[in-house]
């Protein structure tokens, strides 16, 4: 074993942790052993959130400055306890990661995964989605904006009476997560998230818009409807994502949003475990919230038509 290596127990299985020295965030010396270990510690509250689902990996073998890329397929040398699932794609097949362990989490992180995405839906009904997701996207690094379009697609939310859940990406912006109770397609989800945000975009069109080019949002905050597809993914929550200062992907409760000191990456590898030390967190129980897209749509229908007039 060389010098910088060490083993890890987890679930019954033991990982060899390679080269855990060498430092993946080089601004505050995170190094890979503490990604691996940062993985182990947050398994009991991310897993909930991610067994069942298509995991792809973020991979970033020599850390944040290097160059990364998206790793969908498991490779024929992950060991025969990572558990996969053979899901289809256009022209094959892709055998998806499934996290459903704290060694899983690990072992993949060891690999240099340092964000794992996950995709909509659950690998026992995949063309089933039980979440609908907004991304809201500034244009800028003004997270004012960010924060008014969260209160505002909430407010849309109550209206259709659909209970809704907040996360900070890690990155720049907010994602906004309904709970399906999976009886709709991803078309059908799809299409209600798109009339969805076009309906909020019109109410607010200085300030929101669902332009997919960037060119032409000006400083609007983009309502991004488009991962609501079956081939999509979400960053998961709780993951870290590959920036400065490791931040991490969280769940918040829609209360935090006046706070004034909040921003997208306020959480990080350093300070979530005080948090959840202090706070439960936000998504437990999610699932139980879970609704079905019929009735909103008619409200949303009525509403359409209402602006139209």
């Amino acid at each position: 074993m060389a010098k910088d290596s060490r083993t890890l127990t987890l679930d019954g299985h033991e990982i060899e942790i390679s080269r855990a020295d060498k430092v993946f965030f080089p601004d505050s010396g995170i190094t890979k052993g503490d990604v691996v270990d940062y993985y182990a510690r947050v398994a009991e509250t991310a897993l909930v959130h991610m067994r069942e689902r298509a995991l792809s990996m973020h991979r970033f073998p020599d850390g944040i400055e290097g160059e990364g890329f998206f790793q969908k397929d498991a490779p024929d040398y992950f060991p025969d306890w990572i558990r996969t699932a053979s899901l289809p794609k256009e022209g094959g097949k892709v055998d998806y990661v499934v996290a459903d362990s704290a060694a899983t989490l690990a072992y993949i992180a060891n690999q240099g995964c340092i964000t794992p995405h996950l995709g909509l839906f659950r690998v026992d009904r995949i063309d089933e989605p039980d979440r609908l997701i907004f991304d809201l996207d500034p244009s800028g690094d003004d997270f004012e904006n960010i924060r008014t379009a969260a209160k505002r697609l909430r407010q849309v939310m109550a209206e259709l009476d659909l209970p809704c859940f907040l996360q900070t990406t890690g990155s720049r912006g907010l994602h906004v997560v309904v709970p399906l109770d999976r009886s709709a397609g991803f078309d059908a989800a799809r299409d209600f998230a798109r009339r969805l945000a076009r309906l909020l975009a019109g109410r607010y069109p200085d300030d929101l818009t669902v332009e997919q080019r960037k060119d032409k949002r000006g400083q609007r905050v983009f309502l991004d409807y488009l991962r609501n597809a079956y081939g999509q993914t979400a960053v998961a929550p709780y993951a870290l994502r590959a920036k400065p200062g490791a931040p991490v992907a969280t769940p918040i409760e829609w209360e935090e949003l006046g706070d004034s000191s909040l921003g997208p990456r306020s959480y990080t590898l350093s300070n979530v475990f005080r948090r959840l030390g202090a706070k439960d967190d936000p998504w437990a129980g999610m699932h139980r919230h879970a609704v079905s897209l019929k009735a909103a749509e008619k409200r949303l229908q009525e509403l359409e038509a209402a602006e139209k007039d």
